[in-house]
């Protein structure tokens, strides 16, 4: 394996990982109840409050609910898409 395809699967586990951890935190967004400063949902919070603070600033929440990870869930999709995809910007510079 060398370092370029290294690299690409790194950053699609990336992509995939975040995504991931943003359809987590929607799912935390039911329980308003849980204390997210403590484990094991803290290990999902931490990593994605500083991408959701900004977006909430600008998109403010539509009949109490918090669309931001919603928000980021497309975001992380679109770009591992666009860069990774079938016909990807990466995967085609590749060939």
């Amino acid at each position: 394996m060398d370092l370029v395809s290294l690299g690409t699967l790194l950053l699609s586990l990336l992509f995939g990982l975040m995504t991931l951890l943003f359809i987590l935190r929607i799912v935390l967004t039911w329980y308003p109840q849980v204390d997210l400063n403590r484990l094991p949902f803290n290990l999902v919070a931490w990593p994605t409050e500083p991408f959701l603070v900004p977006v909430r600033k600008v998109v403010q929440p539509i009949g109490g609910v918090d669309i931001s990870p919603i928000i980021w869930v497309a975001i992380c999709t679109l770009l591992r898409e666009i860069l990774l995809g079938q016909q990807g910007i990466i995967t085609m510079a590749l060939r």
